[in-house]
């Protein structure tokens, strides 16, 4: 029997995060030389903002890769001079990880291609479908946090 899951939301969200994903990653390996990888590391440091300096392996659990990958990714990311790492002041096997100031243009970059991706991709709704989209989807987003920090705290 054939089944359709194409109406079901989980595949619905993993099937256009990977389409949006995989156009975003040609997109910026073509205009900017970076990866959807090494942009979204970028992001996650950025959005730190150096409040603390964020470990390989913070890293790694904000990206949702294992800290293999990551380790790869920065040492690739340290070569080209996006990132630095810097021993941790507490804990030698530690190493934190900074923006260098080069990857200001490389955000900015990025964030002008997922725009205009975002307004090709987002082209096919309304306007005021496009805000209801991004906000239920931060509802959505909403409940499973605050569904996985229930859980959490249960354990």
């Amino acid at each position: 029997m054939k089944r359709d899951f194409t109406q079901r939301f989980g595949f619905l969200v993993n099937d256009v995060a990977k389409l949006h994903g995989e156009a975003f990653d040609r997109l910026a390996r073509e205009r900017i030389g970076l990866s959807r990888a090494q942009c979204r590391l970028l992001g996650v440091l950025a959005m730190n903002d150096d409040e603390a300096a964020l470990s390989q392996t913070e890293l790694a659990q904000r990206l949702g890769l294992s800290t293999m990958a990551v380790a790869t990714l920065c040492d690739r990311m340290v070569a080209a001079g996006w990132i630095r790492r810097e021993p941790s002041a507490t804990d030698r096997r530690v190493n934190q990880i900074h923006l260098e100031a080069s990857a200001s243009k490389a955000l900015d970059g990025a964030l002008t291609i997922s725009d205009s991706l975002q307004a090709r991709t987002l082209s096919v709704l309304e306007p005021a479908e496009r805000v209801q989209l991004i906000a239920l989807l931060g509802k959505v987003r909403s409940g499973l946090v605050a569904s996985a920090s229930e859980s959490e705290a249960k354990e």
